[in-house]
Parts: structure tokens; sequence; C-alpha cells
């Protein structure tokens, strides 16, 4: 199980939206029962409410659904849980790694670095600004997501192939065992 969890200041914004658009992307990919997709802010300014009406309705118009979704701030179980952990921008990247404890900083990354065709470090926070922010949000959102599965598709597919391979290597073992014990049963004593 990859485990990833979103995160802005709020998650009322963009941290949601890329909850919402991941998790459209796993489901269409096939890889639900293997990906878990969370979001979080560092704030807890909004704690309990949906995400925001023009960012739900934005993502509605492409076909996200954000509705079921409520903003929560991150905890150091977080840190623990999850296995990527990806930042919108710098600042909230360096409130979260000054809150994650030191073996667990590998995890924190921005969401960016997955983009292909925007060369964009950051998400742009459209909290303070028109309906036209949210578009741009879901580009790249989109945009990033979409290298992000690729990423979680060949972790899927190496940790199937290492699963097979301790699968075989066990029963090669259990079949040792078996004929160990089959050669001790018959031995005289």
């Amino acid at each position: 199980m990859t485990k990833i969890l979103f995160v802005c200041m709020g998650n009322v914004c963009r941290s949601p939206i890329a909850e919402g658009v991941f998790r459209k992307m796993v489901r269409d990919a096939g890889l639900e029962d293997i990906v878990q997709i969370g979001s979080a802010g560092t704030h807890a300014y909004h704690v309990g409410e949906p995400p925001d009406v023009r960012g739900q309705q934005a993502a509605r118009k492409r076909g996200y659904e954000l509705t079921d979704l409520r903003a929560r701030q991150i905890t150091q179980s977080d840190f623990h849980e999850y296995d990527l952990i990806l930042a919108m921008d710098w600042e909230n990247l360096s409130l979260l790694q000054q809150q994650c404890p030191r073996q667990q900083k590998h995890k924190l990354h921005l969401l960016m670095r997955y983009a292909g065709e925007f060369d964009a470090a950051t998400v742009p926070d459209p909290y303070y600004g028109g309906p036209e922010g949210f578009g741009t949000v879901l580009d790249y959102v989109e945009d990033a997501c979409q290298g992000l599965l690729e990423v979680v598709r060949k972790r899927a597919t190496m940790y199937a192939a290492f699963s097979r391979s301790q699968d075989r290597q066990a029963l090669r073992t259990r079949s040792r065992e078996r004929l160990q014990d089959s050669r001790n049963k018959k031995a005289p004593i």
C-alpha cells in the first residue's frame, strides 16, 4: 500500500483539489486497492469545513468530486503513516520540515516535482483571488498528479514483482523443510 498526503495551508483549496484529482486518477487506473490518498493543512484555520465552493465548482466541471472532503490539520502520526507528503508551495514545505521528525523528512516534497508540462515549482494559492485561479490550480495539479501516478504505478509493479519473488522463496523454503522432515522421519534412529 502506498499512502500519499497532499498538504496546503488551510486544506480547503489546493490540497483537497489534489486529493480529488489524484483519487479519480488512481480509481481510473485501477489502483485504488494499493493507494491511499489524503489531504491536510499546516494550519487549523478551516478544520471540519468542506473545500472552498469555487474549488468544488471548478473541480466538478472537470469531473472531480470534492463534496465528501473535510479540512483537517496535519498531525505527527501523518509523518509516520504516509509514504509521500506533498506540499503545494515552499512555505508549507518549510512548515512541514519544521514539524517532521528527522527520520521521516525524506517523505517531504513539492507536488510540482512530478509535473511534466508546467515548469512552476509550486501550486499558486487561489484563496484570495477569483474563480480563474482554481482553473490554474487544476491545470497544475492534473499535470503533477499524472506524473505522480506514473511513479505510483511503477512502485506498485515493483512491489508486486518483489512480493511474487518473496512468495516463491517462501514456497521453496517450505518445500525444503518438508523434504527434510520426510527424510528425518525415514532415517533410522
